[in-house]
C-alpha cells in the first residue's frame, strides 16, 4: 500500500524544506526565512502544478537522494545538477514522473550553490507561524533533512507543466550588487563607501543562509563603539569589526549592533544564493543612491 510521502534516502549536505517564509514577525523576533533563491523555488512548483507558496526543497552543494512511497511528478531547478531516476538520466529543469519506490537523485551543483526540489502537492509538513520553512537562526519550522526521515505531501492541486524544459538563468560568473547607502553609511569614514562600491571583493566560503560574508578591503570607521541594537532588513549590508561587509540574507537575526552602511536591492538576493565561494563580486551604488 502506497501513501503521500516521500523517503529521504540521503540527505546531502544541508536540504531544508523551504516556501515564501514569515514576512511579518519580526517585531517578534522571528526572521522572514523563506527559499534563498525564491524565483527558482517558485519555478519549481509551476512546473509540477502547484501553488507559488508551496513548499519545497532547498539543496546546499551535493544534492539529495529521495524515495517515493506514491507515484509523483517533480523538478528540479535553480543550481544546475543531474538527475537520475532509478539510476537513469532525467532532465533537470523540467517535470520528471518519478514511480512509487523509484529512487531519485538530484547529483551535486555542477554550477551555483543551492537546488530545488518541486513535489506535486508540496511539502506538507506542519507549518509554524504560517510558513513551512526551516529557519536555521532562530530554529523555527522543520529541523534539516536527516537520512531516514519521511515527508508528508500534499495533494495534488494542478496538473504540470506541458513543456520540455524551461530556460533558468546560471549562475553567476560575478556577483553584482546594486546598492542604497545607508541608514548608517555616516558611521563611515568618506573613504568607505567609495571603496565598497569600488573595489573587488570575493565571496567568502564562510556564507551561509544567515548572510553572504565577504572577503576584501575592510571599510574603515568613523564613529567608535557600537550602536545599541536596532533593526534589520532583508539585504542589509552590515560591517562588523573586521570591516568586511556582510550582506544579510533570508535567516539573517531581525536586530543588531553593527552599523549598516548600505542595503542591497532586493531582486539582487536571489543570485547571492547561487554564488559560490571565491566568486568575484562587486557592490554598485545605485542612481537613486549617488549624492
Amino acid at each position: 500500500m502506497t501513501d503521500r510521502a516521500l523517503a529521504v534516502v540521503r540527505a546531502g549536505a544541508l536540504t531544508t524544506v523551504q516556501d515564501r517564509g514569515r514576512p511579518g514577525h519580526a517585531h517578534l523576533g522571528v526572521p522572514h526565512s523563506g527559499a534563498l533563491d525564491a524565483p527558482a523555488a517558485a519555478l519549481v512548483n509551476r512546473l509540477v502544478g502547484n501553488r507559488a507558496g508551496a513548499a519545497v526543497l532547498e539543496t546546499t552543494l551535493n544534492g539529495c537522494a529521495l524515495r517515493p512511497r506514491c507515484g509523483l511528478t517533480v523538478a528540479v531547478g535553480g543550481a544546475p545538477c543531474a538527475v537520475t531516476v532509478d539510476g537513469r538520466p532525467a532532465p533537470w529543469g523540467a517535470p520528471v514522473r518519478v514511480p512509487a519506490g523509484a529512487l531519485l537523485e538530484v547529483g551535486p551543483a555542477v554550477a551555483g550553490v543551492r537546488s530545488y526540489v518541486g513535489v506535486a502537492g508540496g511539502i506538507a509538513v506542519e507549518p509554524v507561524l504560517g510558513s513551512r520553512s526551516t529557519d536555521l537562526l532562530s530554529g523555527l519550522g522543520p529541523p534539516p533533512l536527516t537520512d531516514g526521515a519521511v515527508l508528508p505531501l500534499g495533494p495534488v492541486v494542478g496538473p504540470h507543466a506541458r513543456v520540455d524544459v524551461i530556460p533558468q538563468p546560471r549562475p553567476p560568473a560575478e556577483l553584482v550588487l546594486r546598492v542604497t547607502p545607508g541608514p548608517r553609511d555616516d558611521w563611515f569614514t568618506p573613504q568607505a563607501l567609495r571603496i565598497l562600491t569600488s573595489r573587488a571583493y570575493r565571496v567568502s566560503a564562510a556564507s551561509n543562509r544567515i548572510g553572504l560574508r565577504t572577503e576584501g578591503p575592510a571599510l574603515e570607521r568613523a564613529v567608535p563603539g557600537e550602536l545599541p541594537s536596532e533593526g534589520m532588513v532583508l539585504g542589509a549590508v552590515q560591517v562588523p569589526p573586521d570591516g568586511r561587509p556582510v550582506v544579510f540574507l533570508a535567516d539573517h537575526p531581525t536586530t543588531g549592533g553593527y552599523p549598516v552602511i548600505a542595503v542591497v536591492t532586493p531582486t539582487d538576493l536571489p543570485a547571492a544564493a547561487q554564488a559560490v565561494p571565491g566568486t568575484p563580486l562587486r557592490f554598485v551604488r545605485t542612481a537613486r543612491g549617488r549624492r
